[in-house]
């Protein structure tokens, strides 16, 4: 396959995936389709108990280590609007994040590996994982068992805002940890002219938004990085009724584990007092998604003379407050992440998020030739 037929595959095979988008758990389709494009170059797929993700490894012919590379498959609930021919034809779903982008780079990374197999030294595994936007598709994929025997991981995400040619390359943290909390405040309905004859949730909850902002601002050093953003309010049914609860969603963004947890229970403290203060009840509830992503120094220096070695433009990326459960492997193994140039017109999760199709043979290249290079120098 010559180079230009390469990138006229990988393009067709990005617009299939935009097509037919599925959501995390659900991507049955995805994992069909995935499995007959590797399966058409002879790459042997590895056994999953997982209903969904494909993973497989290429075998090289000269001893060496297993050296994984990571594509997430899953989509957003996000109607699109890009108004492209091969837009998504399934109602309320896009791939908006790019994942898309990022399967259709892994297996441009396979046909390539698979063509120099001979030359391969070790063994790279390909994980195509499902449910990453919901933050338990890595937790599935090595409770799989998918990660035994690996001895480095790569991946990649687009980033819009950088130009084709352009790759961010970073050590240490790149990507936030990521939390989810949910506060439910109980107080007493009432009539709307008779508010002293209730117990407020609503007022209670401005209040306690209010007091929320003060942690960054005020509990937190101004060389730490964290975020906390209140994103949903629901409570009360109509114009004239005190409703008697009030519940609030949202995130909590950090890369220090000590901040994270110093954050969680200065949060814990502000939500007991206040409704104390205000003689109602409230409680809250955390559910933890994937931790800070912290590239591995070495890998990360390979990766950037990769990247170097391919002429590609190489920058320091500036933190993304964005979580990434791909953190989740590098607890387990070293690895490293990079920020690959799409130049997009909107960003991640935007129903108008585009990307410039010349990048995906670029990153293939790039993951192809990343991997090898790991296979002879990790270790040594």
């Amino acid at each position: 396959m010559t180079a230009v037929e390469l990138e006229q595959r990988l393009i067709e095979i990005r617009r299939h995936l935009h097509q037919y988008p599925e959501l995390s758990k659900e991507e049955f389709e995805t994992t069909k389709s995935i499995q007959k494009w590797l399966q058409e170059k002879g790459i042997p797929i590895r056994e999953t108990n997982l209903r969904t993700g494909v993973f497989a490894d290429i075998i090289g012919k000269h001893p060496g280590p297993i050296v994984a590379i990571r594509a997430d498959i899953d989509a957003l609930p996000i109607e699109e609007q890009t108004g492209f021919p091969y837009a998504s034809k399934n109602k309320g779903k896009m791939h908006a994040c790019g994942h898309d982008f990022h399967t259709a780079a892994v297996i441009g990374a396979a046909y390539l590996l698979k063509e120099s197999q001979s030359e391969l030294h070790g063994t790279i595994r390909l994980l195509f994982q499902p449910a990453e936007e919901t933050g338990g598709g890595a937790q599935y994929v090595m409770k799989d068992g998918q990660l035994q025997g690996v001895a480095a991981i790569i991946g990649l995400h687009n980033k819009p805002d950088l130009p084709v040619g352009t790759i961010g390359i970073k050590e240490g943290p790149l990507m936030a940890a990521v939390d989810r909390f949910d506060i439910f405040i109980r107080g007493k309905g009432s009539h709307a002219a008779q508010p002293h004859m209730g117990k407020d949730p609503i007022a209670t909850s401005a209040q306690l938004i209010t007091a929320l902002q003060n942690i960054v601002s005020r509990h937190t050093s101004p060389l730490q990085s964290a975020v906390v953003s209140v994103t949903k309010i629901a409570g009360g049914n109509t114009w004239n009724v005190i409703p008697g609860e009030v519940k609030l969603e949202g995130t909590v963004r950090t890369f220090d584990l000590s901040i994270r947890e110093a954050v969680k229970e200065q949060m814990n403290q502000i939500v007991e007092h206040i409704a104390i203060a205000f003689s109602q009840d409230a409680t809250i509830t955390w559910s933890p998604g994937p931790p800070p992503l912290m590239n591995d120094e070495k890998i990360t220096k390979i990766l950037r003379g990769t990247a170097e070695s391919q002429s590609l433009r190489v920058v320091h990326p500036e933190l993304s407050m964005a979580g990434e459960d791909f953190a989740s492997y590098l607890q387990v193994v070293p690895g490293s992440f990079v920020f690959f140039g799409t130049e997009g017109k909107e960003d991640w999760h935007h129903p108008s998020f585009t990307l410039d199709e010349r990048a995906i043979v670029k990153a293939a290249t790039f993951l192809s030739e990343g991997a090898k290079r790991l296979t002879k120098m990790i270790g040594k």
